[in-house]
């Protein structure tokens, strides 16, 4: 297959190893190199499907020193992928910099989608999925990591985390303590032979893990999102009465139902009796 130039952002399975795209193989297969987190891992899967190419490691700890070189070779036509060692690379993965700068002097990025922990995780907990925030790792100290969770709590979304085994159960006890009553899911080894989803409330996990110990492989730790609370008569008529002073009565009662998650008979109807002056205090 011909590759156009450019640094190719390229997915690669999280534990099955079918679950690398078609396209991926001929990306890899194509290009002049193929940058790896780990050389061991990386030749691993492209042996597995035959392909040959050239492997060189690219992490953290060579990061500054490599990026120069393989810049100056991207724009002089280069063809290169970037892949982690497992999943979405730049997802808690080394390689933000390295695309930055790239996009930065004007040279061509293509994403390879595929496999990604965080996704799989999601659609696999059971929480809504229509909003979602992916925080990364939490901090590994609990005063720390307290702090961090505390400038979560308001955050109308499905919140996502990678964890550790060994400090699964204290993460769950900071949540549990900070968040309070949350609807939780704990997946691990996804896509591989012993997966497993875990489902209940910050505090049930958090106990449970603290009993049976650190579980083993990779780990997505998912709490879901605020409980809401129930609207009283005086929030629905406040928030009416700001809406209807800046638009016609029906998009109001709209807005407001939508915002309070109220129906919009109800509120339309409460919305008539406010602009005709009834029950007002």
């Amino acid at each position: 297959m011909a590759v156009a130039p450019g640094l190719y952002v390229v997915s690669t399975p999280i534990g099955n190893l079918r679950d690398i795209t078609l396209r991926a193989l001929d990306i890899l297969g194509g290009v002049e190199e193929v940058l790896a987190e780990d050389t061991r891992v990386a030749s691993k899967l492209l042996s597995a499907y035959g392909v040959k190419a050239r492997l060189s490691p690219y992490h953290d700890h060579n990061g500054a020193e490599r990026r120069p070189v393989l810049l100056k070779r991207l724009e002089e036509g280069g063809r290169i992928a970037l892949i982690s060692d497992a999943g979405t690379p730049l997802v808690s993965d080394p390689g933000w910099k390295l695309v930055h700068e790239a996009l930065e002097q004007g040279i061509k990025v293509y994403p390879v989608p595929g496999a990604s922990a965080l996704l799989a995780g999601l659609v696999a907990s059971g929480l809504p999925s229509d909003r979602f925030l992916f925080a990364g790792f939490l901090p590994p100290k609990s005063g720390a990591r307290r702090t961090e969770i505390e400038s979560l709590k308001q955050v109308p979304a499905t919140l996502v985390f990678y964890e550790s085994g060994p400090r699964l159960a204290e993460s769950l006890a900071d949540l549990a303590a900070v968040l309070v009553e949350r609807d939780c899911a704990v997946a691990r080894e996804l896509t591989k032979l012993f997966e497993e989803t875990r489902r209940g409330t910050l505090a049930e996990l958090a106990a449970h893990y603290e009993q049976a110990g650190p579980p083993r492989g990779e780990i997505v730790l998912l709490v879901g999102p605020p409980k809401q609370v129930a609207a009283t008569a005086a929030d629905i008529d406040s928030a009416l009465r700001v809406a209807l002073g800046e638009m016609p009565t029906k998009a109001a009662a709209s807005a407001v139902a939508e915002a309070l998650g109220l129906a919009k008979r109800d509120v339309y109807q409460r919305a008539l009796q406010l602009k005709a002056g009834d029950g007002q205090t």
